[in-house]
């Protein structure tokens, strides 16, 4: 007797017939949303332990695929080894146990991470907290579209469709969190309302388990492996790499963004969003952006991406905007090729399990072994490059093929990767002969794009000649660490070497003057930190209510070491420097030499500020600058009452916060001023500019907020019509640790509610 007969022959089954499908839909969408919400929910609960570190959202992510194969694991033996009743019971099991782990939350226990192997100690804080719920909940996608296949329902010998609904739910959790759930809720009340929508979830399945038995009786005892046939390997093996390249591309285009805009789950969700919508959109039965389509824009935006990788003259919300349409008609031509090879129904557990390893394999790549492997983020145009090795024209290539694309990528790749080959400096070119030669490579993809295996050579060629261009610089060193990536590099004439982190520039030293001559003595800060600056008025201010001589000073933040050369004779300054890498370039004299002509015998702790502030055990300090705001991902634990409260318990009884927020994305000195008011401080802001000879020295500009516990401890400031001395805000809500609007923040920046600093 057909499944479709015994939902019709029984009263029982035939009653349920019209509840089925929208059960099984909402249930599946209810368990991607909580999937996919808790994600950034707990990665920001994390933040402050971490420093804000874009990494930790890469951990996360490897993380949350780990988790999510071990799902599909479970639902694949509990499909193909165990009985539809023994199935429900072991699953329920699993939920019950999970939800004794609710509320999740960071345990108070838990202490600060180790210098080294940050990465281990993130995952093994993820596992103990959230690992077993999100274990639980990530079984139900592949699961449940199994018990659907079995209802007999119209659509039952296809159900993949239940996929792409799930990750519509995945998607508008994402889409949610920074617009409806992260402004308006904080993190605790996040994880209550999870909590509580996870037992309505275990209801749910338990109800969908009685439902598939009674629609499907003759189904209660069976496996579906006995129906299942055999995969090949070389198929397995496809779906794999299939689904190993998007993952990877999702891990680095997302370190890349978040580390040149904010580590915060806003930017976090937008690639994930995209990646999980490309899911929605390939296994409709009529998708709305046809497969044909995605393979013809993609060459377009690899030819888009390889001019603006040599030239970077867009805007950078431009250049983001790019990098995402490329990264998501990339995922859509992989995620393409696997809709287009799904089994059938028997598989269907088989086919998630497989394409999960290759995107655990994707992330682990991206996020754990490539800050091993490289120096830079070398990951991400490598990955462009095997994005389009899933084309299928690549695939099917035979020697023939090869042989015809191999004379065209050949000559790619001397005209375009000689000049790098032969060292030949950028600064030489001229601007229209560099324009001539990033078109020049942009067209030769656009050309190659009518045969797959022509436009995968060429674009491999002009976009690693591309990736070396550094127009008006030459590299000096590179180095990685858990928190990004630092280049040293000195500008085209030799006279200025820069400490870059991403795009933004970290710090700046005159090292050769107009003649060649090398700089002797003590250095002049630049950037940020001239003479003059608001950073070093807060300095001159302190100093001199302290008495013309500053006590104790403590810094978060160290960079190039530039703020060490506003130090005088008899000052005891303490720089607090959350990555180690950093600390060995301000150290090296042959790199820099702010700190060891102006203050070497400085102390210099490795940690995060928040952290080991409190533990330092410096006494009651005249200054405290809080310099972890230059970089344009900014750590938001540092900028919370929180925070806040244990900065003014190191605070002497006359001393002043000093607050640097420059920033090109999110407007901070509304933020600074609710904190400091909601904290019972005075705040005081400016925004500097330097003058004509100072930009020539590659001064900055930069916006400081300085709170002080009265008009009388900032000194002459009070009197300088250059600072302003804030009212009450009443537009922003001074954010917590559990709730920080940053959207907000850009929306501000944005409608240019505060003067820019960049």
């Amino acid at each position: 007797m057909s499944q479709t007969a015994l939902r019709t022959d029984r009263p029982a089954a035939a009653g349920l017939a019209g509840f089925v499908l929208p059960a099984f839909a909402v249930t599946l969408f209810l368990s991607a949303f909580l999937l996919f919400s808790v994600q950034p929910m707990f990665a920001k609960m994390v933040l402050p332990k971490l420093g804000g570190s874009a990494s930790v959202w890469s951990v996360a992510m490897v993380f949350f695929q780990a988790m999510l194969l071990a799902g599909y694991g479970l639902a694949h033996l509990l499909t193909t080894r165990l009985g539809m009743v023994r199935a429900i019971g072991v699953h329920l099991v699993v939920c019950l146990i999970a939800a004794v782990m609710l509320p999740i939350g960071v345990p108070v226990s838990w202490g600060a991470p180790p210098e080294h192997f940050t990465a281990a100690w993130l995952i093994g804080l993820f596992t103990v907290t959230v690992g077993l719920p999100f274990f639980a909940v990530s079984v139900n996608g592949p699961l449940l579209q199994s018990w659907f296949a079995r209802t007999g329902h119209t659509h039952a010998r296809d159900p993949y469709f239940l996929y792409g609904a799930s990750n519509l739910g995945s998607f508008l959790a994402l889409l949610a969190y920074p617009v409806a759930i992260e402004p308006w809720i904080g993190t605790q009340a996040q994880a209550r309302i999870w909590a509580g929508a996870f037992l309505l979830l275990v209801a749910m399945i338990a109800g969908l388990g009685v439902v598939t038995l009674k629609v499907a009786p003759a189904a209660a005892g069976l496996a579906a492996r006995s129906a299942a046939r055999p995969i090949a390997v070389r198929r397995r093996v496809r779906w794999v790499m299939l689904a190993f390249v998007p993952s990877a591309l999702l891990v680095a285009v997302t370190a890349h963004i978040s580390t040149d805009i904010a580590a915060v789950p806003f930017l976090w969700v937008l690639p994930l969003s995209l990646f999980l919508a490309t899911f929605v959109v390939v296994f409709q039965r009529r998708p709305i952006l046809g497969h044909g389509t995605m393979l013809a824009i993609q060459p377009l935006l690899m030819a888009a991406v390889v001019a603006t990788t040599a030239l970077p003259i867009l805007p950078m919300p431009a250049r983001v905007a790019l990098e995402l349409a490329a990264f998501f008609v990339a995922t859509m031509v992989a995620h393409g090729e696997l809709a287009a090879d799904r089994p059938e129904a028997e598989n269907l557990t088989a086919f998630y399990l497989w394409m999960s390893l290759g995107g655990v394999l994707g992330g682990m790549f991206a996020g754990l072994m490539a800050p091993a492997l490289f120096n830079s983020i070398a990951e991400y145009p490598i990955l462009l490059v095997a994005a389009l090795a899933c084309r299928p024209g690549v695939r099917a290539a035979n020697g023939a093929a090869l042989r015809s694309a191999a004379p065209w990528v050949l000559g790619a790749a001397v005209v375009f990767a000689l000049p790098v080959a032969a060292h030949v400096p950028t600064g030489s070119l001229t601007d229209m002969s560099m324009l001539a030669l990033v078109g020049a490579a942009a067209l030769a993809v656009v050309m190659a794009r009518g045969d797959d295996l022509r436009l995968l050579g060429t674009f491999a060629a002009t976009l690693f000649a591309a990736t070396a261009f550094a127009p008006g610089l030459d590299e000096v060193a590179s180095v990685r660490s858990f928190y990004g990536v630092h280049r040293v590099a000195d500008s085209a004439d030799g006279q200025f070497r820069f400490l870059f982190h991403g795009t933004t520039i970290h710090g700046a030293e005159r090292i050769r003057d107009a003649e060649g001559r090398p700089i002797e003595g003590r250095p002049r800060p630049s950037t940020y930190y001239w003479f003059g600056s608001p950073l070093g008025r807060a300095v001159e201010a302190a100093r001199e209510v302290a008495g013309g001589r500053l006590g104790q000073v403590a810094a978060i933040g160290l960079g190039t070491g530039s703020l060490a050369c506003h130090a005088r004779a008899g000052e005891d300054w303490t720089f607090f420097e959350i990555d180690p890498e950093v600390v060995a370039i301000a150290r090296d004299p042959a790199k820099f030499r702010f700190l060891s002509a102006c203050a070497p015998e400085q102390r210099i702790v490795l940690g995060d500020g928040r952290l080991t502030l409190a533990a330092s055990g410096l006494a009651p300090v005249d200054l405290l600058v809080v310099d972890a705001f230059s970089s344009d991902s900014i750590p938001v634990h540092l900028l919370t009452r929180e925070s806040l409260r244990l900065y003014r318990d190191q605070l002497a009884p006359h001393g002043i916060i000093a607050l640097h927020l420059s920033n090109r994305h999110m407007e901070l000195l509304r933020v600074a001023a609710a904190l400091g008011q909601a904290e019972g401080f005075t705040v005081w802001t400016r925004v500097g500019r330097p003058d004509e000879a100072g930009r020539s020295e590659h001064d900055g500009a930069s916006a400081v907020a300085i709170l002080a516990r009265s008009e009388a401890d900032v000194g002459s400031l009070a009197g300088d019509p250059g600072w302003q001395r804030r009212a009450t805000e009443t537009k922003v809500v001074a954010w917590t640790d559990d709730h920080a609007d940053v959207l907000d923040a850009i929306l501000r920046r944005l409608g240019g509610d505060e003067p820019g600093t960049h």
